[in-house]
């Protein structure tokens, strides 16, 4: 996921209404003027709960908000920088989502006139549809919803809606969410905050994203990671309890909708592609590292297919891997397929078992949930 601030310059380049604002590092002077919001810049979502949004109605407050937040952790991130934005004078807050919908290539749009950070607790209030991956079709869909809102906010949410729609696809994205989106007294709106998640396979064809995680590579560490070593890991769910592990995106595709539709949260997209491995667990403990970072991680899904690299040499990794996270204090299962089944069992045996192996996917994902319930219940 982009930062707020880089969403958000990126959507100002295509003529979208944003609150000006600036990214700032410790002991940078603020050109924003007060009154002003300083926002932690890190790449998840939850920032306001957490305790990393301020208003900052003086100069003075901003400066020292911004030194107060600067060096903070939220959610396993240490905060190295913020927005300074000016405030914005609204008369509602609403909410707007673009997103991909893995399993049928869909996209699935969402819309409310309610926002703000307690959106989740207002989900009667949410409409949505899931259509074809089309631009039209997606703006149909956009105007269907924003007939269903009060008068006031159709016309501000259809035209939102169209250019932000045209964004999505421009950016090739997975997800862009504006809560809130500000509508002012006379009809106009501004994006209040914005989450954007981009295919990292798109970057050959998105040189001006990629340029955007490189110009500031220390503070997107599993971006600019990812791109260095290249694999994909995308968060989804900040709540989410079941971690995800998958060579492929087909098969991690696959395990979110079977989640989703046990109504369970998974936590991120993963492709780790087991034949750039290559002897080293290097990249399976950097991808459990980020989901033990998870706040509520309570089960880890494995769904390997061997294919250049048998599940034997994929079972010794794993275990290397578990080892060197000892921090990921959750039951792991994993569902594998393919050569080296027998070698596999046999060194998770010798191991201790740290992993429960089941082949069928649908005792795989059942089993997860069974042990991520369990570790709840036992947590309580």
């Amino acid at each position: 996921m982009l930062l707020e601030h880089d969403a958000k310059e990126l959507l100002a380049e295509r003529g979208l209404p944003v609150p000006r604002g600036e990214l700032l590092r410790a002991g940078q002077t603020p050109a924003v003027p007060a009154p002003a919001v300083v926002k932690v810049q890190v790449p998840i979502g939850g920032r306001g709960k957490a305790g990393g949004i301020r208003m900052a109605r003086t100069p003075e407050a901003v400066v020292a908000a911004l030194a107060n937040l600067t060096g903070m952790t939220i959610k396993g991130h240490v905060v190295r920088a913020c927005r300074v934005e000016a405030t914005v004078d609204f008369v509602a807050e609403a909410y707007l989502s673009f997103t991909l919908d893995a399993g049928p290539g869909n996209i699935r749009v969402m819309m409310s006139a309610s926002g703000g950070i307690e959106i989740e607790d207002a989900t009667d209030d949410l409409l949505g549809e899931s259509v074809d991956a089309e631009l039209d079709t997606v703006r149909a869909a956009v105007d269907r919803l924003a007939a269903r809102l009060p008068e006031s906010l159709r016309a501000p949410l259809r035209d939102a809606g169209h250019q932000l729609a045209a964004a999505f696809f421009d950016f090739e994205a997975v997800l862009l969410e504006i809560n809130p989106l500000f509508v002012a007294a006379d009809g106009s709106w501004t994006i209040g905050d914005t989450k954007l998640s981009v295919d990292e396979n798109a970057f050959p064809r998105q040189p001006r994203l990629q340029r955007v995680i490189e110009a500031n590579a220390d503070l997107y560490p599993e971006a600019a990671l990812k791109l260095e070593q290249g694999f994909d890991f995308v968060r989804l769910d900040d709540n989410g309890d079941i971690g995800l592990v998958t060579t492929g995106a087909g098969l991690s595709m696959q395990l979110i909708d079977e989640l989703l539709a046990r109504g369970r949260r998974p936590y991120n997209f993963c492709d780790i592609r087991t034949g750039q491995f290559r002897g080293d667990p290097a990249r399976l403990i950097k991808v459990l590292e980020w989901i033990a970072a998870g706040p509520s991680i309570r089960s880890v899904l494995i769904n390997f297919f061997a294919g250049h690299t048998d599940l034997g040499e994929i079972a010794r990794l794993l275990i290397a891997a578990l080892a060197a996270v000892p921090q990921l204090q959750v039951p792991v299962t994993a569902r594998f397929i393919g050569n080296g089944l027998e070698k596999a069992r046999a060194i998770v045996a010798e191991a201790g078992d740290p992993i429960a192996i089941e082949t069928d996917l649908e005792r795989a994902i059942d089993l997860a949930i069974q042990r991520a319930d369990a570790r709840e219940n036992a947590d309580a």
